[in-house]
């Protein structure tokens, strides 16, 4: 997976460069501007008529932009500089790199007041390219005065835009926007990728995201760990359940599915529908007795257990039925439909406290969430691997708290509920958000608006339900789910060229598609 670091993360990993491998300060954005202009040759050529406008700031991304004019000037480019701040404050790297680019014939204005941009903003809006060296990553305040007109101005500017290590008023560590924040085509980020880059809101604001090396040495990240993670299809793969000619049915688990009520049967449907399409050898439903002829007839291939205590949904008297149904079962689904009533609801708890077979590994979704937020402390060290996978607001619910500060702060969010409760948790949404009790976490990068509809977290619960079954560590399972339910939304969204109009059935059915492109890496 590709590593994430944060700002303070990055901070630590120049000082180590510096300190323990003695690597300069100057050489270290040397490399950092050269790289970005290796990436502006690549991306936009910079050949032909045209300035380029190059703004710089008071700090190291201001010294970068100030690396990145002199490379241009070099290689027969037209850039002119707009430098935020007065020249004598600028220190350290930055100033020296400002008293190289004096000697050449670089044009270089400065900016420290907001009227001052009268002047020069018909020149910037007639530049062919526009660098953003303002400040990059580790701002934690909102712009105001001439750093936000600066950047108002670039979100005006006609062609496209090149944001050094990270957008100018983005939070690179959450992706939160600090009031006002550079929308750039592109962003040259360093060493390693970002949180805020790969996530939303940031990601938006980020563009096309190119890692570049700038000369740390690999060993400096192993005294930084732990990173979040991107997940990749490359590193995904390997994980892939993988099938010999000898292999049959029962090599490849049997899932049970608790799930469905009265008026929420399809939830139940949907979650058995993608968990046929995990590869997952066999599907058995506990059902409400006189719902069964639905389930009965729905998936040829779902087999159903009828609950004979629980008319319309599950109850807690038919614990013993449901018991029985687990032996030789490998994983459990409970939720998609469920309902919460109060039989339901103590049905839940006793299967999620229960030792036993119940030692096999559960995802919790939808209802089932709902139901044990009402009492989070059973949630703790539960007997054996929890996969729960809340929306944002049944994460609100399972961590008291409103959606809004689920939404601020996703990372912090995921990793606060699988750390307290010792459990896996999927945190649904834009960049679907994966953590383990032990700290890991990690990001899926796929999935698309489209799949803002009913019923895609159900297919979702039954998919890595499904590769639990199969025998599937918890963590690879979320992974791997998380990131081949988003694939399987973007490639309908690429077969119909829409961003919506698809259900959930149809994504179920296009997961075994997600899957084979895995193999083609």
């Amino acid at each position: 997976m590709m590593k994430l670091a944060s700002a303070e993360q990055m901070r630590a990993g120049d000082r180590l460069a510096m300190e323990i491998f003695g690597i300069p300060g100057p050489v270290l954005m040397e490399n950092a501007g050269r790289a970005v202009v290796e990436v502006m040759a690549h991306r936009y050529g910079l050949a032909g008529e045209g300035e380029i406008a190059v703004l710089a700031g008071p700090g190291n991304n201001g010294g970068d932009a100030l690396v990145i004019a002199r490379h241009l000037q070099q290689l027969g480019a037209r850039p002119w500089v707009v430098l935020l701040v007065e020249p004598e404050r600028l220190q350290g790297d930055a100033a020296l790199n400002l008293q190289i680019l004096r000697q050449l014939p670089v044009s270089l204005e400065v900016v420290t007041e907001v009227e001052q941009w009268q002047a020069l903003q018909d020149r910037l809006q007639a530049s062919r390219l526009a660098v953003d060296g303002i400040f990059g990553t580790g701002l934690s305040r909102e712009l105001s005065g001439r750093f936000q007109v600066a950047v108002e101005l670039l979100n005006r500017f006609p062609g496209p835009v090149i944001a050094v290590d990270a957008p100018s008023g983005l939070d690179s560590d959450h992706g939160r926007v600090l009031g006002a924040a550079v929308r750039a085509d592109c962003t040259v980020t360093f060493a390693l990728a970002k949180p805020g880059l790969v996530t939303f809101p940031g990601r938006a604001w980020a563009g096309t995201v190119e890692v570049v090396d700038i000369g740390i040495p690999p060993a400096v990240y192993d005294r930084l760990a732990p990173f979040k993670e991107l997940l990749t299809a490359a590193e995904l793969a390997p994980w892939l359940p993988r099938r010999r000619p000898v292999d049959h049915k029962g090599s490849f688990g049997h899932l049970l599915l608790l799930a469905g009520s009265r008026g929420m049967t399809g939830a139940a449907l949907l979650a058995a529908r993608g968990a046929l399409r995990s590869g997952v050898g066999l599907v058995s439903a506990c059902v409400p007795r006189d719902l069964l002829v639905i389930f009965a007839t729905a998936w040829p291939e779902l087999m159903t257990v009828a609950l004979p205590n629980s008319p319309l949904a599950a109850g807690a008297e038919d614990l013993a039925t449901v018991q029985a149904a687990l032996a030789g079962k490998s994983a459990l689904v409970l939720g998609p439909g469920l309902g919460t009533a109060p039989a339901t609801a103590e049905l839940v708890r006793q299967l999620y406290r229960t030792p036993g077979e119940l030692q096999i590994p559960q995802v919790l979704d939808a209802d089932a969430l709902n139901i044990m937020a009402a009492a989070p402390d059973l949630l703790t060290e539960p007997p054996g691997p929890r996969v729960l996978t809340p929306h944002p607001g049944e994460m609100a619910r399972l961590l008291g708290m409103a959606t809004a500060e689920v939404q601020e702060n996703r990372w912090q969010a995921a990793a606060e509920l699988a750390g307290r409760h010792g459990v896996w948790v999927v945190l649904k949404g834009a960049g679907t958000v994966i953590a383990a009790p032990d700290g890991q976490l990690a990001v899926s990068p796929t999935g698309n608006p489209g799949m803002a509809a009913g019923g895609m977290g159900d297919v979702l619960a039954g998919l890595i339900g499904g590769l639990l079954a199969q025998g599937m560590g918890p963590w690879q399972a979320a992974c791997l789910g998380a990131y081949a339910h988003g694939l399987a939304g973007d490639l309908l969204a690429a077969a119909g060229g829409l961003e919506f109009g698809f259900t959930a059935s149809e994504l179920a059915d296009r997961l075994p598609a997600a899957f084979g492109s895995f193999t083609k890496i």
